[in-house]
């Protein structure tokens, strides 16, 4: 039998806006192998999440959990900051 709640995706990425109304903008970056030369280079995608208090500023670590499509784009909520800007 499967675990059901370890199923959800959880990222961690910095603050890139937060502009919007109960939405941040966080820049994810991932580390990726090249299949021929082996070398290793950075991917970067941006996810809207979902934070309801408007807790977060530009420029924090948070992490995101996957969740239900709450708007066109937005598919993720914030778990926790994990560390604030200096």
């Amino acid at each position: 039998m499967i675990e059901r709640e370890n199923l959800k995706k959880e990222r961690t990425g910095i603050v890139v806006s937060d502009k919007m109304d109960k939405t941040i903008g966080v820049l994810v970056t991932r580390k990726v192998k090249h299949p021929t030369y082996k070398k290793f280079y950075n991917r970067c995608k941006k996810y809207l999440a979902h934070d309801p208090e408007n807790t977060c500023t530009e420029g924090d670590k948070v992490k995101i959990g996957e969740s239900r499509k709450l708007s066109k784009r937005k598919t993720w909520y914030l778990v926790e900051v994990i560390e604030r800007k200096k």
